[in-house]
């Protein structure tokens, strides 16, 4: 079908969106003053995003993630001062603790406002913030088994980037808060199984005959085909605090989809789990973070969080020797010993209140 023509990639290539909250630096609400941040900076690579209070950081297609962290580290660079300039704070984070998502206000785009007039309530609530890491594939069949592999590793990816507990002031009880609020949408959350890429063809084209979406990328899976790309799109992280965090991330990722490309090149099935077993991991890292047990085969095997982060990390070496990112694959296990939802909750904690939780945020972007 000629919008689901799949623009094959080099293998394994990736790139990095990373979204971004503005600030006021002596309040910590939210502003919506990206407009002034992106014109200041004056580079196509931070761009707005839904709300009026968000920039997003994009790279270009790299080979490895040190290249890609290279670049997000010249972006936030450029962003921090163009932000200092104006009087605006920069924070990575998934929800805002505090501020009245009713007061955020939607950028004026087409595709943006049908979101709001569609889904009302439901759209306008989505005050958060992720990060979409596209890993690039050389064939169109090669998306549906890499798209159930990043899926059976799911909770282990939104654990490690976990960082909304938060929502209007309150503890909501979640590490990822944004990760339930974001599945609310009708084309949002964990996609549907799909045998095969014809499959999925066959599904897109029932959807925009039936005005559900109005072209893919409406698709706002947890996990995506972007065929214009040539990449899937992993779409399950909470937005994080520094470019470390996001690099260990981008790694896990970038190492599970090799993985599965490898194991259909052997003639093998790539790792997957049934659908049950993808919703309730999401649920048990979206709630506890790493403080739970996962489920870890169709049997309903379960292995606690972090025992189970080493096992798969030890699994995934090879693979990411080869692609020069074993130091952040195994960075990993020291952001999952306290996640930005962690962070977060120790800086309240700390007795400088709620908007502590933003002043240390501020502090973790410049790392």
């Amino acid at each position: 079908m000629a919008h689901m023509d799949f623009a094959a990639s080099r293998r394994s290539t990736l790139g990095i969106e990373w979204e971004l909250a503005l600030v006021d630096p002596a309040s910590g609400h939210l502003v919506g003053r990206a407009a002034e941040v992106i014109e200041a900076v004056g580079d196509p690579r931070v761009a707005g995003e839904f709300l009026t209070n968000t920039i997003e950081l994009i790279t270009g297609v790299h080979d490895d993630v040190g290249g890609a962290t290279a670049e997000l580290r010249e972006l936030r660079a450029l962003v921090s001062r163009a932000a200092d300039h104006l009087g605006v704070g920069v924070v990575g984070l998934g929800a805002h603790p505090y501020s009245d998502w009713q007061l955020q206000t939607v950028v004026p785009d087409e595709r943006y406002l049908r979101v709001v007039e569609r889904t009302r309530q439901w759209g306008r609530q989505l005050a958060i913030w992720g990060v979409h890491v596209h890993i690039g594939l050389t064939s169109c069949e090669h998306a549906i088994p890499a798209m159930a592999a990043v899926l059976a590793d799911y909770p282990m990816l939104l654990a490690i980037s976990a960082g909304s507990p938060y929502w209007e002031g309150e503890d909501t009880g979640y590490a990822s808060h944004r990760s339930m609020l974001f599945q609310q949408l009708p084309t949002g959350g964990i996609p549907p199984e799909f045998d095969d890429w014809a499959g999925l063809s066959r599904e897109v084209d029932a959807m925009l005959a039936a005005g559900v979406v109005l072209d893919e990328r409406e698709l706002r899976w947890d996990v995506r085909p972007s065929s214009r790309f040539g990449t899937i799109e992993v779409r399950v992280f909470d937005s994080m605090a520094t470019v470390a965090e996001v690099g260990a991330a981008a790694a896990l990722t970038q190492c599970i989809v090799e993985e599965a490309v490898r194991a259909l090149e052997a003639g093998r099935a790539p790792r997957r789990l049934p659908a049950w077993a993808v919703a309730e991991n999401k649920f048990r890292a979206a709630r506890w973070g790493f403080d739970t047990q996962f489920i870890i085969d169709d049997a309903g095997t379960v292995m606690h969080g972090r025992e189970w982060l080493a096992q798969r990390i030890d699994e995934l070496q090879p693979i990411a020797r080869d692609l020069d990112c074993e130091a952040k694959v195994v960075s990993a296990l020291s952001f999952a010993q306290a996640t930005g939802a962690d962070r977060q909750r120790a800086a309240r904690r700390s007795g400088g209140g709620k908007q502590a939780i933003i002043d240390a945020l501020r502090v973790d972007f410049l790392r």
